[in-house]
């Protein structure tokens, strides 16, 4: 049996997992939700970047048994590019921390790009993206990353990458 699970904040990891979902004719769940996720051998995580982490991710995966006997497919979807190693470098950096090193090391990981709408961030992300924001601004050129030029360049504004063809890698994986 297989799952596609996804956490997502603000809707661009729900709205690739649900085209996942169509692509495929997976059941679809959001995290919150899965009661038990070792009866199933393939699991597909999609999951929103947000302060280092993949929502939702590590609370999943944790009560995952035998992982090394199942199939697990992890989507990323954050504002950075993927197609840039150093964004794709520091998003695995985090996964580690929040994943078991056999489950990351047996994981099939795939990075996609979401978008933001400040209009709809609530008051406690708007405040710490703001701080986010003056702290980048401040930072000289050459310590700019791409993920923080990716920020500085969409900070306060609606922008949307999602990309449903993305999705043609992971579907061939699954």
């Amino acid at each position: 049996m297989k799952i596609i699970v996804y956490g997502s904040q603000y809707g661009t990891a729900q709205q690739y997992a649900e085209e996942l979902a169509r692509k495929t004719n997976i059941d679809l769940k959001s995290y919150e939700k899965v009661t038990d996720i070792n009866r199933y051998d393939t699991v597909i995580y999609v999951g929103g970047l947000y302060a280092g982490g993949v929502l939702g991710m590590k609370k999943t995966l944790a009560k995952m048994l035998q992982c090394q006997r199942k199939k697990v497919i992890i989507v990323t979807v954050g504002l950075a590019d993927p197609m840039n190693t150093e964004n794709t470098a520091n998003i695995r950096n985090g996964m580690k921390r929040q994943l078991s090193k056999e489950l990351y090391e047996n994981a099939h990981i795939f990075h996609l790009r979401g978008g933001i709408d400040y209009s709809r961030l609530s008051f406690k992300h708007k405040t710490m993206m703001g701080l986010l924001y003056k702290k980048a601004v401040r930072l000289p050129e050459e310590k700019k990353t791409a993920e923080v030029k990716a920020m500085i360049e969409t900070y306060n504004k609606k922008v949307d990458f999602v990309d449903f063809d993305s999705l043609a890698p992971i579907v061939n994986d699954i």
